[in-house]
């Protein structure tokens, strides 16, 4: 089970840090992703991690503003999320790779196969 967390309004240039909880298997034996879905557009990639931790990719458009991280001790997995702009508006979704490294296909959805429910995030003034 994967449960977000984190969401909520922010002004543009603004920060968030969104958590995702992991239950229910070994998070240290999975790549995990963060994804997000605007109002009429597709699901997209927005960043991925290894199950180490030690590799990460990202979408070029949220690259430098935006960081993932893990900490398998808690079984949490982080999106940090800086400089928000309108734009960014979403519902963001963990999700939980049958894979273990952060493969090219990492921030595709069909690398996935478990979800959580998401995350509200709004940036607006």
């Amino acid at each position: 089970r994967l449960v977000e967390s984190g969401g909520g309004l922010v002004q543009p240039g603004g920060s968030l840090r969104l958590s995702c909880a992991a239950s229910g298997f070994t998070l240290d034996e999975h790549a995990m992703g963060w994804f997000r879905q605007a109002p009429g557009k597709e699901r997209e990639g927005v960043a991925c991690i290894s199950d180490s931790g030690l590799s990460t990719k990202y979408t070029d458009s949220m690259e430098g503003r935006f960081t993932i991280s893990r900490d398998n001790a808690k079984r949490m997995v982080y999106l940090q999320m800086n400089n928000l702009k309108p734009e960014d508006t979403a519902i963001y979704y963990c999700a939980q790779s049958p894979f273990a490294t952060a493969q090219n296909l990492c921030l595709t959805p069909g690398f996935y196969d478990h979800w959580g429910q998401g995350t509200q995030v709004n940036v607006s003034s």
